[in-house]
């Protein structure tokens, strides 16, 4: 008996990332995102998911859209395809959400699509919990449950399907952000409803943690370190997140909450930089990084943060790379590593092992880096 996958793909998703747009959301985003430069990447990163299948695609059926939506990858890698629906030339969120209902139609096992968390709200609101449902994260926003924690763990949840191995299928929830304000700096998130996942801990991803970090001692203490330990002749390119801003407040800079700044003997030199812009802005002179983790899923890399392309974090070095986090918020992974998730796999290869997390003033631990397969 062949499994028979459905094969989503949003061949606009995550665009906008690379290019500080903070999501595709809209035709006029996605347009404005591949003028500035911005190249698709939702069909590489489903590659990297279902060629964990190669060894099962005698017995997988792929359905899926035609061209970029599904059925280009699916084809290229060998696999028994069909194809159930046409999209338009530039596809919309209504060819998701038109594909979505002929694959529960369809009656497959399992439905695999790749996008952000609009997507995932496209699907959701028509598979609901008609149809087990699998996220490859490919957008920019990925608050939702429903996604693996990258491509690769994605592809080898469904190998454990295929393979017949007890996985429990859980309610996971679908959300999402305001864009327009996403893109002012606040986060304004909302519950779109539920799907039924392949509930794997070690590959699928919890919903993020939405909450600013309460200890504000903390948090002062390792602005404090980090400022301290800056040097003069460096350039520092400050990551997205709560705790960086912590580090930009006590320096008295404004901070791109949700962005990438650059700054040089405590002061601003960029603002909200694009990846070309940070890789420009910092071709003659040494750079350091300052990151921290996303809370409750523990990606350093992948989340929210596109900007820091491979190429600027093989330049920079794992050296070089300053990741700061309270220990409550390490704790709350329970021992989950955390996770490098660049869509670069040798990449990703070079940043495991482990690396020194500043968590206060002049304390560290050694934690964890991976990325799940």
């Amino acid at each position: 008996m062949s499994f028979k996958l459905g094969l989503i793909v949003n061949p606009v998703a995550g665009l906008g990332g690379s290019v500080a747009l903070k999501g595709s959301d809209g035709a006029d985003t996605a347009k404005k995102a591949l003028e500035l430069g911005a190249e698709p990447k939702s069909n590489n990163r489903t590659k990297l998911a279902i060629e964990q299948l190669l060894p099962y695609k005698q017995s997988i059926e792929v359905f899926t859209a035609s061209g970029e939506m599904g059925e280009r990858i699916a084809k290229e890698l060998g696999f028994n395809t069909q194809v159930v629906y046409q999209p338009k030339i530039e596809t919309t969120p209504e060819d998701t959400e038109a594909l979505a209902k002929i694959l529960v139609e369809q009656k497959v096992d399992l439905i695999l699509f790749a996008g952000g968390d609009g997507t995932a709200r496209n699907v959701c609101a028509v598979v609901e919990d008609t149809a087990p449902v699998l996220g490859v994260p490919a957008g920019c926003k990925i608050h939702s449950g429903v996604y693996a924690i990258t491509p690769k763990a994605a592809g080898r949840v469904v190998e454990m399907l295929i393979n017949g191995e007890l996985v429990t299928l859980a309610d996971a929830d679908v959300m999402d952000i305001d864009e327009s304000a996403f893109r002012q700096g606040t986060v304004k998130a909302k519950r779109y409803g539920e799907m039924q996942v392949p509930s794997e801990v070690r590959y699928v991803q919890s919903v993020k943690n939405g909450g600013k970090e309460s200890d504000e001692l903390v948090l002062a203490d390792i602005a404090a370190y980090v400022i301290s330990e800056m040097d003069e002749d460096e350039r520092y390119i400050m990551g997205s997140g709560s705790t960086v801003a912590a580090v930009m407040e006590e320096l008295g800079l404004e901070n791109t909450l949700l962005g990438v700044d650059l700054i040089q003997d405590h002061e601003l030199v960029g603002q909200d930089l694009t990846a070309a812009q940070l890789l420009e802005m910092t071709e003659d002179c040494p750079t350091k990084l300052v990151i921290t983790l996303i809370g409750g899923q523990g990606h350093i890399f992948g989340r929210g943060n596109q900007q820091l392309s491979p190429a600027l974090i093989r330049k920079i070095g794992k050296e070089n790379i300053i990741v700061v986090a309270t220990k409550r918020k390490l704790q709350a992974l329970h021992g989950r590593p955390l996770i490098a998730d660049t869509g670069d796999q040798s990449l990703d290869d070079e940043l495991s092992g482990y690396i020194k997390v500043v968590t206060g003033y002049n304390d560290h631990v050694m934690y964890a880096v991976g990325h799940q397969e």
